[in-house]
């Protein structure tokens, strides 16, 4: 019975074939792929099909591991060696299905006529060569053109992406960018040879509420300039309902339900639809407790980076002040918000805050104590006390540990834990409080989806039992449900063990639901500072009003 109505919110072919011109420029049918792992196998995708005509963006949405990510490298040949596609898949290109193609016509169709933007921009990019490099490397392999005016192009995508001073970006490496500027330069390299074919995971997923909207709009010019057709997948129901003309709805690996954007939204048919689409950030803060004395202060913060600008033999170096003489103050028990567009400061802000950089001038109190002129000897004892989550959980994640190892080595290296079973304890204790299973300690991160990494990071944080966490983009990788599972797990903690965040996003939905206090940055500055409610529903700067703009009514 189940099965006969998972077919009648599925079916094969889509609920508008008939209003439909012409073919499917990608038409896959009864897509399955397992993966070995150390105790058997795995079924990541189970028999599902789409369509996707040309000119039309379509959506696969659903939650982490539901397969979202998987579907699309098995469209662009991108599976790794330990996984199997079903023997009766067809993934059919123009008419001709690619499955049965050789490793080099996949290699000539992907990057040229079928493109994708990955999900993680810092794992995708090479850290030994320069943005420049990586670009016109992805113009030249696919088009007869000197390096010159590959060059040339590679300038000319990096100014529609947006991305500030790009002269000088084509010069840098990955790790001289923040996380939404490297994944704009995902996006120019993924669009280099005007593919016919758009895969866009997560496109936006590090990037401002305003970039957003930029982007996916940048995105759907080209679109129509083009006739390139577009797989958009994401989490943002809110993108979705904006931008795509189709949705498919994933869960477990199978499809629980398509149909076109209007009738998912108006009259969702699966329960899971209806979860998904009743997930949005909701509640508040609540109140700090009257006695909540200041765990965390700042004042005078000053970071800044020296950039190279011209030539190799006539180098200009500019000063880059990314942090220009910052403070705050942090109480015990509470939650304050840094938000603000990519680039303004917001993570270099933190991690100096942990000494994790070294600014210029800074005064840092930590629990009573002076830190800002503490040697690396000497925050060592603090550093249980002051954990981090970063906002790129793969790059974080040491891909050759397994799970068990990453969180333990937190607690070797405080001196936690008096044996080893002891310290598997609190290991499994964190994973349960990051809403993972704990029969997980022997796999590695890159078996495990965005979503399920970061709570993975989260649990690492978790169990050295801190008294301050940085959270960087914390929920970003996330979708709507598992936020607000993770919003909820982070109150419970919050009032179970008093610790106070530093919660730097730029969704303003969850900045809404958690934090107490929040604080608007923009190059390097504070704008606007005040409680939560007050500042996002009554901005006084043009800057913050145009924020909550873009993320509130982008629908």
């Amino acid at each position: 019975m189940a099965l006969a109505i998972v077919n009648n919110y599925a079916p094969l072919d889509r609920f508008d074939h008939d209003a439909q011109k012409g073919t499917p420029i990608i038409d896959a049918r009864n897509v399955g792929v397992t993966f070995k792992v150390e105790h058997g196998t795995v079924e990541a995708v189970k028999d599902i099909s789409f369509q996707l005509y040309r000119g039309e963006t379509i959506a696969i949405v659903g939650e982490s591991g539901s397969g979202k990510s998987v579907t699309a490298r098995t469209v662009m040949g991108l599976l790794s060696k330990r996984a199997t596609i079903s023997p009766k898949a067809t993934v059919g290109f123009n008419g001709d299905n690619i499955l049965k193609f050789s490793p080099r016509a996949r290699r000539a169709l992907r990057g040229n006529r079928i493109s994708m933007i990955f999900q993680e921009p810092m794992s995708s990019l090479n850290p030994l060569y320069t943005i420049g490099s990586q670009i016109v490397e992805a113009i030249r392999a696919h088009n007869r053109v000197n390096r010159k005016q590959a060059e040339a192009k590679a300038l000319d995508l990096l100014k529609q992406v947006q991305i500030p001073e790009p002269e000088a970006r084509l010069k840098q490496y990955p790790h001289q960018l923040s996380g939404g500027q490297r994944q704009r330069v995902m996006i120019a390299m993924a669009l280099s040879n005007d593919p016919d074919v758009l895969i866009a995971d997560e496109p936006t997923t590090a990037l401002d509420v305003t970039v957003q909207a930029q982007i996916l709009n940048l995105i759907r010019n080209l679109q129509k300039k083009r006739g390139m057709a577009v797989v958009l997948i994401t989490h943002d129901l809110t993108i979705v309902k904006k931008f795509s003309d189709y949705v498919y709805v994933m869960q477990h690996g199978e499809m629980r339900e398509h149909n076109t954007t209007e009738r998912i939204f108006a009259d969702p048919r699966h329960p899971y639809t209806k979860k998904l689409l009743a997930s949005e950030p909701h509640g508040n803060a609540g109140s700090l407790p009257a006695d909540a004395g200041v765990l965390l202060s700042a004042s005078g913060v000053r970071v800044s980076f020296m950039m190279r600008h011209g030539g190799v033999f006539k180098p200009d170096l500019r000063e880059l002040v990314a942090v220009d003489s910052l403070g705050l103050t942090l109480r015990r028990h509470e939650t304050l918000g840094l938000v603000g567009e990519s680039g303004s400061g917001k993570t270099t802000f933190g991690q100096s805050l942990l000494r994790l950089n070294q600014p210029k001038t800074a005064e840092i109190t930590f629990a009573g104590e002076r830190i800002d002129g503490h040697s690396r000897t000497q925050m060592r004892p603090l550093r249980a006390k002051m954990q981090i989550v970063f906002q790129d959980p793969f790059s974080s994640l040491n891909p050759r540990m397994t799970i068990g190892q990453i969180i333990e080595e937190g607690l070797v290296v405080n001196g936690l834990g008096a044996n080893r079973a002891e310290r598997l304890e609190r290991v499994r204790e964190a994973l349960d409080a990051a809403g993972m299973p704990t029969n997980i300690l022997s796999r590695f991160p890159h078996e495990f989806s965005g979503g399920q990494r970061q709570r993975i990071a989260i649990a690492r944080a978790v169990a050295l039992e801190p008294e301050f966490i940085l959270l960087d983009e914390p929920t970003s990788a996330l979708d709507l449900s598992v936020q607000a599972q993770i919003i909820e797990l982070l109150r419970k903690l919050q009032d179970e063990r008093g610790l106070s965040y530093l919660f730097i996003s730029h969704d303003l939905k969850v900045v809404r639901a958690l934090c107490h206090r929040v604080i608007v940055m923009q190059n390097g500055r504070v704008v606007e500072e005040g409680p939560v409610a007050d500042v996002l529903s009554n901005p006084k700067t043009e800057y913050t009003q145009r924020l909550v703009k873009a993320a509130f009514e982008i629908a």
